[in-house]
């Protein structure tokens, strides 16, 4: 017998108005999070936020930094 699963809409987020999640340098979370870039820097090496690496430059996803804000909203 097949398993059922029931998703409410109210549950799922989206990530950006558009939809589409894009990848943000260090400048602009900076900006979003009003904290300075070396914070910015220091959080992804801690694992404090998600981030990749690619050419030496930090990089982000506006989803991650929006479930980031939200959080730090609550504290």
């Amino acid at each position: 017998m097949p398993i059922l699963l029931s998703i409410n809409p109210k549950d799922m987020i989206m990530s950006s108005e558009s939809g589409a999640d894009n990848w943000l340098q260090v400048t602009e979370v900076a900006e979003m999070l009003d904290l300075k870039e070396v914070t910015i820097k220091r959080y992804a090496r801690e694992g404090l936020l998600n981030g990749k690496k690619e050419n030496n430059e930090w990089q982000f996803l506006t989803s991650d930094i929006e479930k980031f804000k939200a959080i730090q909203a609550k504290l």
